[in-house]
């Protein structure tokens, strides 16, 4: 009987033993990776870049005095041109794919084209050299990094004066315009994304194409006599429509690329 109970007690302890070796040597499994975190829009931005642009204008003239039309017919002119923009803005993301912003920027270059005075046959060439807008835009995310939007608000352009000439003889007609300012409100809308979905790293740098049309007020320009600057008594009235696309840089000061949560 000794002998019995003396096997048990071995058999038991060689089995526990085996059991704390089989625990001691089962492997270490990691945990799962987490989930990159998209990074936020919200923050300051700067850009700049180029493009190109055309306008067409309704005119026709009038006198001074009376502010009636001369003739009966109305005239679309119209020009284009090449331009640089610069700007800055604010953006907030206000929920996963919803973006919010404010922004300014300004066009520099030259949209040329030309008005005339039906009446007497004279014309000359007109040229938009700069403008500027400030305005918001409403943007949806679809994807973490491209950003569509559409945008609106206010903007002013500068009008160059030019020398008329006789469209029947090519020679001066001893008249000119003087420079001008019109205000208006615009349009527009675009794509933005982050450079590193063109396997660039670049963190921060994004690409953006936008379009705007620009409705401007009218304006009654002047022919003014050389020499004394007194008007003939008669205006050429002007209402611009002016249409860009541009392509700019842009850099965002708080964006780093997408991030992974640690733990």
């Amino acid at each position: 009987m000794k002998k019995f109970l003396l096997a048990l007690t071995a058999v038991a302890a060689m089995t526990a033993s085996a059991s704390a070796a089989d625990l001691a040597a089962r492997p270490y499994t990691k945990a799962p990776a987490p989930l990159p975190v998209a990074p936020s829009w919200t923050g300051f931005y700067i850009f700049g870049g180029g493009g190109g642009g055309i306008w067409d204008a309704d005119t026709h003239t009038q006198t001074t005095i009376g502010g009636l039309p001369l003739v009966g017919i109305n005239q679309r002119q119209g020009g284009d041109g090449w331009f640089g923009t610069v700007g800055a803005g604010y953006d907030w993301q206000v929920s996963p794919t919803w973006v919010f912003g404010v922004f300014a920027d300004g066009q520099f270059g030259s949209l040329k084209g030309t008005i005339q005075d039906q009446a007497i046959f004279v014309a000359g060439n007109i040229k938009n050299d700069y403008s500027w807008a400030a305005g918001a835009r409403l943007g949806y995310l679809v994807a973490p990094n491209v950003l569509s939007y559409v945008n609106a608000g206010y903007t002013n352009s500068h009008w160059k004066g030019t020398g008329l000439f006789s469209t029947i003889s090519g020679l001066d007609a001893g008249l000119h315009t003087n420079d001008f300012d019109r205000g208006g409100w615009f349009v527009g809308g675009g794509v933005e994304n982050n450079l590193n979905i063109f396997g660039i790293t670049a963190p921060g740098w994004f690409m953006k194409t936008e379009y705007r049309a620009a409705y401007y007020d009218r304006k009654n320009i002047s022919e003014l006599i050389n020499g004394t600057n007194v008007s003939n008594g008669t205006d050429i009235s002007f209402k611009p429509f002016v249409q860009t696309i541009s392509t700019s840089l842009v850099y965002r000061f708080n964006w780093s690329g997408p991030v992974v949560a640690k733990y």
